[in-house]
């Protein structure tokens, strides 16, 4: 069972992403299990653990359907996502930004096709305020314009490279859009499953990373994502799960207290201020690292 084909390094996220796990990938590479049958990622955001391992079968999934949308148009139409994007920034400035986004005001984002719903999405993540994808109440991005000279909006060697990825394997991924525990409905015994959920607020910053869907992630759902840790456990899987390094999550999966792990994460993707810095999170798994803990 390999886990993975030959990495190409430039399978990397497209994306900026609140919580995004680039930063942490040399701890959380201790912990991938040295083979396994599949891979899953209930919780996909940007990508950075599964374009880490880049493995043959894999099971991505996001309750976000406008991330998910890209995904697909980069696994099926990524020369039309590239040219749309050179359009935009060719055209990118303070008023084409406001235009851009007021497209899911005026209700013309639901006629658009998908590769200019994923353009969209790509140039206002390049150019908004801090990379910071969120929506409000209605579902309608609100963050302003970052105001950067120079944005890197076509990212054509990575869109190409992902690209090339998903469709190489294209038989043996499923790219989802729904709740996580039906994406992971079929993991088995010998599959790996990475949550990397919406984090649980931490006490001294106001604003958690819930917000990048028009539904929140409450305890309720902390508490059932917890159940199905769990279950997954007792099925014989390798689960691994990333969060904030708070009482709620400590208490949740105080089972595992001896498989629990702190790093430090400096977490800058935030609107307020006072949400940037340096913050604990935990790695939590069901099994010992592979390799000693650092």
């Amino acid at each position: 069972m390999k886990k993975t084909l030959t990495k190409n390094e430039r399978v990397q996220p497209f994306l900026k992403w609140a919580g995004g796990k680039r930063q942490l990938l040399a701890n959380l590479r201790q912990f991938y299990p040295a083979t396994f049958k599949r891979y899953y990622e209930p919780f996909v955001g940007a990508g950075a653990v599964f374009m880490d391992i880049q493995p043959q079968h894999l099971t991505i999934n996001d309750f976000n359907n406008e991330l998910i949308n890209a995904y697909l148009v980069i696994q099926n139409d990524v020369d039309h996502l590239i040219a749309l994007l050179k359009t935009h920034a060719t055209n990118n400035s303070k008023e084409y930004f406001y235009k851009i986004r007021e497209l899911d005001r005026n209700g013309t984002i639901d006629e658009m096709d998908p590769a200019e719903r994923a353009a969209r999405l790509i140039y206002l993540n390049k150019t908004c305020y801090n990379g910071l994808y969120r929506v409000n109440s209605k579902g309608q991005f609100n963050v302003p314009f970052g105001n950067y000279k120079n944005p890197n909006i076509v990212n054509e060697p990575i869109l190409n490279a992902v690209s090339l990825y998903l469709n190489k394997n294209r038989e043996t991924i499923d790219i989802l859009n729904g709740d996580f525990e039906a994406a992971c409905a079929q993991a088995n015994e010998g599959d790996f499953v990475y949550f990397d959920p919406p984090y649980a607020p931490v006490a001294s910053i106001k604003q958690s990373f819930v917000s990048y869907t028009l539904n929140g992630f409450g305890e309720q759902e902390q508490k059932r994502l917890r159940d199905l840790f769990v279950r997954l456990d007792k099925k014989g899987c390798f689960v691994m799960l990333s969060n904030a390094d708070v009482p709620l999550i400590r208490d949740l999966y105080c089972d595992y207290a001896d498989t629990t792990y702190v790093v430090g994460a400096t977490r800058a993707i935030n609107s307020n201020s006072s949400g940037r810095g340096k913050v604990n999170e935990v790695i939590i798994t069901n099994r010992y690292p592979y390799k000693e803990f650092t």
